[in-house]
């Protein structure tokens, strides 16, 4: 295109308006959104993947293509999580390549990089249906639970307290610990206790009367040890002995110590996230409406809540029934 005084000439390209290294970018772009500290750490976890692949390969991340995502992607794939001993699998590998878009999206905007390579990739194609986490039947809950009441030993009653948040309110376990005894209130009535859950967003959730229970339990016992009134104790909800907040490992080997304890078969196999899989299962089972059980596991969509429903392809709930039935009564 040519303009009355001549050709027009390349812009001169404007300098990124944020400096710095990967590593600070990564850390602007976490403090511009709103994220639970969980959601936090793990976004910075898959960008460290990935700004060290890149230096394995000795590839400029500002400079990376969608062929080199693809390449990360592909490795992510073929090798053992360090944790299962297992590959990644579709989801989490989706998860990743997920964070590393938003990241270089956040980049784009600033000037620091011409284009997201994220936007072309391959990424992995998750199946709506499927949840790899291994569930637990009501009764397996049941179960569990009354190992953690028959539980001894001085964090016998944080962990009755633990186990009941995932089991009535099936909380992430990063939620879960992230709560502070600041968190706890009432609200018309009800016994209730706030957190941040993905997406950073605040929600508040009420709780059960056994939940109540086993949480006053709990405080009544940290107070006495500390030698003050539960009004008086601060800090996390959940603590370890010496007063620090209690971590997601934990957790983790606490839900499979007491499946173990029950006699549940695949114990070694379970996750905190187990529990929050038998609360939508069972809420659904239950006939608890699925915005109800969407609202209260915090899902943006209710595609990702549905999966949690086993029995909704049962054909005895095929709406053709109800359509015919309706269809008798108007003839009859």
């Amino acid at each position: 295109m040519l303009r009355p005084d001549g050709p027009v000439l390349p812009r001169t390209p404007t300098r990124p308006a944020l400096t710095g290294t990967p590593v600070d970018f990564t850390e602007a772009w976490l403090r511009n959104r709103r994220l639970s500290a969980h959601t936090r750490d793990a976004y910075r976890r898959d960008i460290a993947g990935w700004l060290t692949w890149c230096a394995g390969v000795d590839l400029d991340p500002l400079r990376a293509t969608f062929l080199d995502v693809n390449a990360y992607a592909r490795q992510l794939e073929a090798t053992p999580a360090a944790r299962s001993g297992r590959p990644l699998t579709p989801a989490t590998v989706a998860r990743k390549l997920s964070a590393l878009s938003s990241w270089y999206e956040f980049l784009l905007k600033l000037r620091a990089v011409d284009t997201n390579p994220v936007s072309g990739a391959d990424r992995p194609r998750i199946d709506r249906d499927h949840s790899a986490t291994v569930g637990l039947t009501p009764q397996e809950v049941d179960a569990l639970l009354a190992a953690a009441d028959a539980d001894t030993g001085p964090t016998a009653a944080r962990n009755r307290a633990a186990v009941a948040l995932l089991a009535d309110l099936g909380l992430r376990v990063g939620e879960l610990v992230s709560l502070d005894l600041a968190d706890l209130g009432a609200e018309r009535g009800h016994r209730s206790v706030r957190f941040v859950g993905k997406g950073g967003k605040s929600r508040r959730r009420a709780l059960t009367p056994g939940t109540a229970y086993a949480l006053d339990a709990y405080l009544t016992e940290r107070a006495a040890t500390a030698g003050v009134s539960v009004a008086e104790l601060t800090g996390p909800l959940l603590a370890t002995t010496t007063g620090g907040r209690l971590d997601r490992h934990s957790v983790f080997r606490l839900v499979r110590r007491l499946a173990a304890t029950a006699g549940i078969a695949a114990a070694a196999k379970l996750s905190p996230h187990s529990l929050r899989h038998a609360f939508a299962t069972t809420a659904r089972e239950e006939g608890v409406p699925l915005e109800d059980v969407q609202d209260a596991m915090g899902h943006a969509d209710p595609r990702t809540t549905r999966r949690y429903d086993r029995d909704r392809h049962n054909l005895d709930r095929d709406p053709a029934y109800v359509i015919w039935a309706a269809r008798a009564r108007r003839r009859g």
